[in-house]
């Protein structure tokens, strides 16, 4: 049985207050989200609203909006993706189709969006210096914000995962591959760009449940060692390998990479360096080259912003850092590269697979509805399963447009 002690990351009561009910702010708000939405060419919204139903925009995307309570519109307006979470979480809105909702969002942002990145990109050169002396997170911090999210319960990962227990972007070879088949060829491919074999001492950051150290330690018998700081999966992963006789191969550490000592032949890390803060990426690529030996290669599989809204992205929240990952950011492309460059690292090769995504996360969306009664019985309650149903679309909804995306990237020492 799950002990869902932190089903919400954060309660939006506090936050629900901050959104003004005044009937004069809403309307204004109304008539300014709807002029912005009717000059979209990025889809069709049906905005449902008591006996009012009123179409706006163009575009082949189409879906209803059904408001219940005038503050989803100021909470859109004045917060953003965060005042959309707050609306959904306190049931001010519905939406047919929640990932062509945010797909028609992120679509209507637009000329607003490109000047905003803009400013960030000006604001950067100034403010950065200023950000890089302030005190940065402690250790301490960094663990309380990933128990905050991969500490909400093995059983329910359990539900929306496949066996391998994999929580990141699977591969899908053809259109009929299953979950399992999809985290099994992700695995395979960044096997591949390590080259890894029997003689090989593999590290991994970020051990997730095990799935990637156990599957690489039996398909190429090299050795594993692999660190993370959930609780949770550090005991589930120790489990794994202890049931699958792996003792012998497969070490698995609770404890921070900085704390990390050895040399190791080969290091990888999936999609955990969005739970380390900007300021730290270079940190994190040098700490890793000091355990890699001269010649080693590292493969990184990491969700990445555009280049274009990074320096806006990185210091402002949105709904996914407020309520699912407190204190991720998202990296970029080019971000990754000039920091992994700057360590001694050189690029051998970078593959997008961000569509493969969007499809994933459809997979895990598709699992928790189908067991949405074993979620409940879990203890997990309408309000977190409403905040987990757009996450997941929400998601989903920004990998198929493009505005995130994920890659794999191999570096050589």
């Amino acid at each position: 049985m799950s002990d869902p002690t932190v089903t919400t990351v954060r309660p939006t009561g506090s936050l629900a207050e901050r959104v003004d009910d005044s009937r004069i702010v809403a309307r204004g708000a109304r008539i300014v989200l709807r002029g912005l939405l009717a000059r979209s060419r990025g889809g069709r919204l049906t905005i449902i609203e008591g006996g009012d139903r009123r179409e706006l925009g163009r575009g082949e995307l189409a879906t209803d909006l059904r408001v219940h309570d005038s503050r989803a519109y100021t909470a859109l307006l004045r917060h953003g993706s965060v005042g959309l979470g707050i609306g959904y979480l306190e049931g001010w809105w519905d939406a047919e189709d929640l990932v062509t909702l945010v797909r028609i969002l992120v679509r209507a942002r637009g000329r607003l969006g490109r000047a905003q990145d803009a400013v960030g990109r000006v604001a950067s050169t100034v403010l950065d210096p200023v950000r890089r002396r302030r005190r940065q997170r402690g250790r301490q911090a960094d663990r309380r914000m990933v128990r905050a999210h991969y500490d909400v319960g093995n059983d329910l990962f359990a539900v929306m995962l496949d066996p391998t227990m994999s929580y990141s972007c699977g591969y899908f070879e053809s259109p009929a591959s299953t979950l399992e088949e999809a985290s099994i060829a992700k695995i395979e491919r960044l096997a591949e760009m390590l080259d890894l074999g029997p003689e090989d001492h593999l590290l991994e950051i970020g051990t997730g449940w095990g799935g990637l150290a156990t599957h690489v330690a039996e398909r190429y018998g090299c050795r594993v060692t692999t660190t993370t700081i959930s609780a949770e999966q550090f005991a589930a992963a120790t489990r794994r390998v202890r049931d699958l006789g792996l003792a012998e191969r497969v070490t698995v550490l609770h404890d921070d990479y900085r704390d990390l000592t050895g040399t190791y032949d080969k290091l990888v890390s999936v999609e955990m360096i969005e739970a380390v803060d900007w300021r730290e990426v270079p940190h994190f690529f040098r700490e890793c080259a000091r355990l890699v030996r001269p010649g080693g290669r590292m493969a990184l599989q990491a969700i990445v912003i555009e280049d274009d809204s990074y320096e806006r992205a990185k210091m402002t929240t949105d709904f996914i850092k407020e309520f699912i990952f407190p204190g991720g950011s998202l990296p970029s492309v080019q971000s990754l590269l000039t920091a992994s460059a700057r360590a001694g690292w050189h690029l051998s090769r970078v593959e997008d697979i961000g569509l493969h995504y969007a499809e994933t996360l459809h997979r895990w969306r598709d699992r928790v509805d189908a067991r949405r009664e074993d979620v409940t019985a879990l203890g997990y309650d309408e309000r977190f399963q409403r905040l987990w149903t757009l996450y997941l679309t929400y998601c989903e909804g920004a990998f198929l447009e493009r505005h995130v995306s994920d890659v794999q990237v191999l570096l050589e020492r």
